[in-house]
């Protein structure tokens, strides 16, 4: 008798959906934190503004970088 996966049964693409949409929320809620923190780090040496696009391709390399960790955690090395 063949084994079924999670995704054969059917009727969980709900489910999986959910998980991913987990998984991106917590991504870019820990992306925040970090480009929040980095945002500090730069503005407290004095004259220097964080600017809004700064602030945006921070909060995307972090963001990228959180997603190869987890890729490389959930999907192995």
């Amino acid at each position: 008798m063949k084994t079924l996966t999670l995704l054969e049964v059917g009727g969980l693409e709900g489910l999986v959906f959910f998980i991913i949409l987990i998984i991106l929320g917590v991504a870019s809620f820990v992306s925040l934190i970090v480009t929040v923190f980095i945002k500090l780090i730069y503005e407290s040496g004095g004259k220097r503004k964080f600017s809004n696009k700064q602030f945006w391709q921070t909060m995307l390399i972090s963001l990228l970088i959180c997603g190869l960790i987890s890729g490389a955690l959930c999907g192995g090395m």
